[in-house]
């Protein structure tokens, strides 16, 4: 795992459990034993079953987890994808962190996976963003692998992607470009934004490789790629949702980012379930 993933897992139990577990206290021994399982509620994506052991195992290193499926995994409701063995108090201290950790990631893989199912044959990758919760890019861009997607840059020290802002304080493309093409390695693509197709060419005239397409229509962007003709990979971005996605996976696009993949990836169902005591 991530260095950093260890450091998350440690701030969501102090922040769930910095104090310990009252309701579990009180009522059960330490030395009471209980098994568990988590199983998914829906179909999905499974995505994070490692972070999840991890979680258990920083709260108790006794507890016996036992893996059914693996992350990537297309999981159908009611099956279970962890089994536990352990005392019940550790259990249920972990409980909320581990499943916090599984149904988001398996979430962002899940939707990962819509897109991916969404524009396969086209040749067209879907990708994500920056768009990240601060802290789990490293998780949520691995679980938008695990769906079959791909990740855009992952850090501002990557890539040169010169967006709208860098060319407004620059004062316009091509003076944005030339001085990134000077402080640029000679290994380094350069990406610019373009609104407009007046912007699309600006930025070829500049010698930009990679030309992001931002809030264009689908004719727009066949417009665009024309003019471009093969002289720079194109990337689509903004406005794509689901639903329009295949839409824009038009030919002579080459990518199409997606900030939705991780910033509103609805968090997937699963729950951990403790069996019932002997009576």
């Amino acid at each position: 795992m991530h260095p950093r993933t260890d450091h998350l897992i440690e701030l969501a139990l102090e922040e769930d459990a910095g104090l310990g577990d009252l309701t579990g206290r009180a009522i059960f021994p330490p030395t009471q034993a209980s098994t568990a399982h988590i199983a998914a509620q829906q179909d999905l994506v499974l995505c994070g079953v490692d972070v999840a052991a991890a979680v258990f195992a920083r709260v108790d290193p006794s507890l016996k987890v036992r893996r059914l499926a693996a992350d990537g995994d297309r999981v159908g409701r009611g099956a279970q994808v962890l089994t536990l063995a352990g005392t019940t108090r550790s259990l249920l201290l972990a409980e909320r962190t581990a499943l916090n950790f599984l149904q988001h990631l398996s979430g962002v893989a899940t939707l990962a996976r819509r897109f991916a199912d969404a524009v396969r044959g086209t040749g067209v990758r879907v990708v994500d963003t920056r768009k990240t919760t601060p802290g789990y890019r490293a998780l949520e861009k691995y679980a938008v692998r695990c769906g079959g997607c791909h990740n855009h840059r992952g850090t501002l020290g990557e890539h040169i992607l010169i967006k709208d802002n860098h060319i407004a304080a620059a004062g316009s493309i091509a003076k944005a470009m030339a001085l990134a093409r000077a402080a640029a390695s000679h290994l380094a693509r350069i990406e610019v934004e373009a609104t407009t197709l007046a912007e699309v060419r600006a930025a070829l005239r500049a010698g930009a490789e990679v030309i992001l397409l931002d809030n264009m229509d689908p004719a727009g962007i066949r417009a665009a790629v024309r003019v471009i003709g093969g002289a720079a990979l194109v990337e689509v971005s903004g406005g794509v949702t689901l639903a329009t996605v295949r839409d824009y996976a038009l030919p002579g696009v080459d990518v199409i980012s997606v900030g939705a993949l991780t910033h509103s990836a609805p968090a997937a169902d699963l729950s951990l379930t403790v069996a019932a005591a002997r009576r």
